[in-house]
């Protein structure tokens, strides 16, 4: 790339060889003195954005771009001499990988506290797969990535884990009133839970598009109580058929001529019928449809690639950070939220059980150790 070179200029691209990698820095490492007139080509799945002077100045879509920076060819290492012959004009490009990425794991590190109508509190396991994709490049970098140089999908996976366990903790405690209910549930599931992420996902300018619940377990002893209730079940069914089958041969015997055939509808009678119980498990379906992209984030409509701005309804496209209080778009470098009056920089705070003490996310709803709800 030649970023610190005296004369030529800078070729900027970049191919994910890893295929895991959300965002590419450009030095890898520090910063370099990306001359006036670099050339920075950008792929179809990928958004470029130009760091100048330590700020993201300009976010660029696919095609090839010709940058400004004040870093003139051998001029500039002239007027560098102050600095050790290193411009104080840094630059850097990010590339932000916009493929979606499939097959990211979640699950339950240590089972989730659960309050079931019928069997008290348990505990759950609960496993499954997301996909998650890039939408807000500028976002993403200003609020996870930072100053590194790269990021991949192993360094966010942890933490996304953790919000979407605190979610599904919420969601379970709100939908179901009762394990024995999920088998026919693991599709409403899914889908509820997907759309109550959006909006944590939305805050790091990343799009959660699929979302699936793999399986949700209770411990051993649960499970054989559940076991022992569809035996019971099962023995009141095979009752009723047995009688039924018992009516069955009676009457046929009846309408049967001869002692013979008296004979065989008695003994027909008094046969218990051999029974097999079949239980069907159905595997809930995928959901194949993908939420429709849309480029707004604020109306959701689609625009051109390149615009600036929402021809919909006029609001800014490249968004630079987000209210952590009620998710409104802010303008660079705003201190205060222009819906709530939030402070920007301010942090939501954890919530902490008043029943156990255990720490849960700032928005949860049910603690994470002993299902209580939270004040």
């Amino acid at each position: 790339m030649g970023t610190d070179n005296l004369i030529f200029l800078e070729n900027l691209e970049w191919f994910d060889e890893t295929g895991q990698e959300l965002v590419h820095r450009l030095p890898e490492k520090g910063s370099g003195e990306i001359k006036w007139g670099a050339q920075l080509t950008v792929r179809e799945s990928q958004a470029g954005i130009l760091f100048y002077k330590g700020k993201a100045v300009e976010a660029f879509g696919p095609g090839r771009h010709t940058l400004k920076t004040g870093n003139i060819p051998i001029l500039t290492k002239i007027a560098s001499l102050p600095w050790g012959m290193t411009s104080p004009l840094r630059a850097e490009v990010y590339f932000a990988n916009l493929k979606i990425f499939t097959n990211l794991k979640w699950g339950t590190r240590d089972p989730v506290a659960f309050k079931d109508s019928e069997l008290g509190l348990i505990r759950l396991r609960a496993f499954g797969v997301f996909n998650l994709q890039v939408v807000q490049p500028v976002l993403f970098i200003n609020s996870l990535v930072g100053t590194q140089g790269m990021f991949s999908t192993e360094e966010i996976e942890e933490y996304l884990n953790r919000v979407i366990v605190s979610r599904f903790n919420d969601y379970m405690g709100e939908t179901i009133d009762s394990i024995l209910n999920l088998p026919a549930k693991y599709d409403e599931l899914s889908e509820g839970l997907a759309k109550r992420l959006q909006a944590d996902f939305s805050h790091f300018g990343l799009g959660l598009r699929q979302l699936y619940i793999n399986s949700i377990t209770p411990p051993v002893e649960v499970q054989q109580a559940i076991d022992d209730r569809s035996r019971l079940g099962v023995l009141k069914d095979l009752d009723k058929l047995t009688q039924m089958k018992a009516a069955m041969a009676m009457e046929k015997a009846a309408e049967s001529e001869g002692g013979a055939g008296a004979g065989m509808g008695t003994g027909l009678g008094l046969m218990m019928p051999a029974m097999f119980a079949q239980y069907l498990t159905t595997t809930p379906k995928s959901s194949q449809s993908a939420p429709t992209k849309a480029d707004c984030p604020e109306c959701r409509q689609s625009i051109s690639a390149d615009a600036r701005f929402c021809h919909h309804c006029g609001h800014q496209v490249v968004v630079f950070t987000q209210c952590n209080n009620c998710g409104k778009n802010l303008t660079p470098n705003a201190k205060f939220c222009s819906r709530c009056g939030h402070a920007a920089e301010e942090k939501p705070q954890p919530r902490f059980c008043g029943q156990c003490g255990s720490e849960n996310l700032a928005e949860a709803m049910f603690c994470n150790q002993c299902g209580e709800k939270l004040a």
